[in-house]
């Protein structure tokens, strides 16, 4: 989308938006492509032992025309949830297509997550299949009985405990198949977030959102696309970081992606991984970065031919932005959005458009600015809310089934993002800190309210409240302040247990890091909890 300009300004003035009156993602990065060359490379996919598998355009279209003929089989059609619980792995973005092709809503959903954070989405979102693998049929079937909905478990690996297989499924297709038509405002795509209250919201999506992320995806990755690109991101393709800023785009693109599932970031196979399949751009978060900073650089390290690096998520600091120059030999540019409207500010050091400590200016496309609590853009230097002008490609529907929340998103034309930045005389905006409670640990924002309502379920505990507590590798670590009932008394052995119960129940990324017992908590006359002081404490 975008082209080339001498400057900035240049940049942002002339640029138009182009969306077409009929747009289908999968029509565009998988079928577009396999009707041209299907036998490019689409994905590289690297497996644990090492193994490599080449997956082409022509492959992503048969797959994903049998599953939507199996899909449709099972009475799926427009409109109806189908939720992807599967790590970066090909079947991942052939199931996307398949979606997509018959109109239906994709529903990502992190493999990380446990049984009660996976009971809620599926519930909330009425999803009628969950396409998985062995590990997530194992969560299924503790929770199976409370999805009403739930129709079918597919699983890639063999069937099973109440799933079906993949391969059996496809075996029995056509791989013909005619996409349905959808306009750009036709929903996709739905993704879980987390909010300050309650539990997580869906973000719904039309098929316009690919569309709207490709400038924030090119202008960051220095014009992207460029010859002999290849990209790759230890961000799990369930969360919007993975798969709007790097799936997709790049397959819109016709460029390569590298798929790996690893159970844990591990720097010195990040490293490896980039330089045995020749990365050329990445999408590395900021807590992934200080992690590789903290590691030894390998001896291969001229092996690495990466073009650009991308980071974004939580702010990266001026000794990561440095450290990355000595490393990689190139400026790491970073980038600015949520999963409700991603990809609005970003750098571009080959742009010249780049200043330490700054998020970067807004995105050409979109329309960015500080604003106060009345919804007036403040002057330059003044502290106030990050917020997003519509109409905007990029921008959510709505929140599924929360008509009231989607509203007060809001104010005026201007959407709120929650957090709050400066914006300086040049248009270079910087990150201050959340004006609410949402938490940011290792690129996850975590609200408080679902892990809240999972403490407050074990035994022990009377009433619970969770804070982020700063950290230097993790920006902010979960750290939970628990009133115990009057027969239990804290202990470390307690406070292990209590971990445990959120890790298995929720995920590993929003588990406590640390837990304290206190014996009263601090609140308000009106019985809410004053997370201001129990900020201070932590």
């Amino acid at each position: 989308m975008l082209r080339r300009a001498p400057d900035y300004k240049t940049l942002y003035r002339e640029f138009r938006w182009d969306i077409p009156a009929r747009y289908n993602i999968a029509v565009d990065c998988c079928d577009r492509w396999a009707a041209r060359e299907p036998g490019r490379l689409a994905i590289l996919h690297v497996h644990a032992d090492g193994r490599e598998d080449a997956i082409t355009y022509g492959w992503l279209r048969d797959t994903s025309n049998k599953f939507a003929n199996a899909l449709r089989a099972q009475g799926v059609g427009r409109g109806d949830r189908v939720a992807i619980f599967l790590p970066q792995a090909p079947e991942v973005a052939a199931a996307h297509f398949a979606i997509y092709k018959l109109a239906a809503v994709a529903l990502p959903i992190a493999i990380l997550f446990g049984p009660d954070a996976l009971a809620y989405r599926l519930q909330n979102s009425g999803a009628k299949v969950v396409l998985t693998n062995a590990q997530g049929v194992a969560k299924l079937d503790t929770i199976r009985d409370q999805m009403p909905d739930l129709k079918s478990i597919v699983s890639i690996d063999s069937a099973g405990s109440g799933a079906v297989s993949l391969q059996d499924l496809l075996a029995k297709a056509s791989s013909g198949f005619t996409p349905e038509e959808t306009s750009p405002d036709d929903p996709a795509m739905m993704i879980y977030t987390s909010g300050t209250t309650g539990q997580p919201k869906g973000a719904l999506h039309g098929h316009r959102v690919l569309l709207g992320h490709l400038p924030g995806v090119e202008l960051p990755n220095d014009f992207f696309p460029q010859p002999g690109d290849r990209f790759w991101t230890p961000a799990d393709w369930a969360w919007a970081g993975g798969l709007l800023d790097v799936l997709l785009p790049s397959l819109h693109h016709g460029v390569p992606v590298v798929a790996h599932r690893a159970e844990k970031f591990d720097p010195d196979q990040a490293f490896a991984l980039m330089a045995k399949t020749g990365v050329r751009n990445s999408f590395i978060p900021p807590t992934a970065l200080r992690m590789m900073r903290a590691a030894p650089l390998p001896a291969g390290r001229h092996d690495l031919r990466l073009r650009t690096v991308a980071s974004g998520g939580e702010s990266l600091g001026i000794e990561a932005l440095e450290w990355g120059r000595s490393a990689f030999g190139l400026t790491i540019n970073e980038f600015y959005g949520q999963t409700e409207c991603n990809l609005v500010l970003g750098s571009c050091a080959m742009l010249g458009m780049h200043k330490a400590g700054a998020i970067g200016k807004a995105i050409p496309g979109h329309t960015v600015a500080i604003i106060d609590a009345g919804g007036d853009p403040v002057k330059p230097g003044t502290i106030g809310q990050i917020a997003v002008l519509r109409p905007d490609p990029v921008m959510f529907l709505k929140y599924w089934g929360k008509p009231d929340a989607t509203d007060a998103k809001f104010t005026g034309d201007w959407l709120k993002t929650g957090d709050e930045g400066v914006m300086d005389e040049e248009g270079y905006v910087s990150f201050v800190g959340r004006d609410d409670d949402v938490i940011t640990s290792a690129g996850f924002r975590i609200g408080p309210g679902e892990i809240e309502d999972c403490l407050i379920r074990h035994p022990a505990v009377a009433l619970a409240a969770v804070v982020g507590k700063p950290d230097p590798v993790r920006t902010e670590i979960v750290k939970a302040f628990i009133v115990l009932k009057p027969d239990r008394q804290p202990t470390d052995q307690l406070a292990a247990e209590i971990q445990a119960f959120v890790k298995t129940r929720l995920s590993a990324h929003e588990y406590p890091r640390e837990v304290a017992f206190i014996e009263q908590m601090p609140m308000t006359t009106t019985g809410k909890v004053i997370r201001r002081m129990l900020r201070e404490r932590a």
